[in-house]
């Protein structure tokens, strides 16, 4: 079993940045991770993800430009800086994690992934 912890969200006004980090803890070797997030009366959406087989990176169109996900493949860890925060991001946003790689686009589906953190909450004040 695994176990993902998320920290750094909060409130902060229009234009400023946050990062976010979630580790995995447990037996489970995570092969995939991603970032979503689900704003009030909205649907979780998917943010972005990073995929360690070759390190690659993908992104929502909203996010594109001004997040970036990295991480540690060895510990388990990603982040998600976020840069030029609008209100529209706000939302909480939820860390996953699956334990085998990508393949298409299954990195935008939530039901891909087998582990969830509890979510962070991000609000952006205009």
């Amino acid at each position: 079993q695994a176990q993902l912890v998320e920290s750094g969200g909060g409130l902060v006004q229009a234009g400023d940045s946050l990062r976010l980090s979630c580790a995995a803890s447990g037996d489970m070797k995570m092969y995939s991770m991603g970032w979503f997030r689900q704003a009030p009366g909205k649907e979780r959406e998917f943010v972005a993800a990073v995929s360690w087989s070759a390190v690659t990176t993908y992104y929502a169109d909203s996010v594109k430009g001004r997040f970036t996900i990295s991480g540690d493949k060895a510990k388990n860890t990603v982040y998600l800086q976020m840069n030029s925060l609008k209100p529209e991001d706000t939302a909480v946003y939820y860390c996953a994690a699956v334990s085998r790689y990508y393949s298409g686009s299954n990195y935008l589906e939530a039901a891909y992934y087998d582990y969830w953190g509890q979510g962070t909450q991000v609000t952006v004040s205009s």
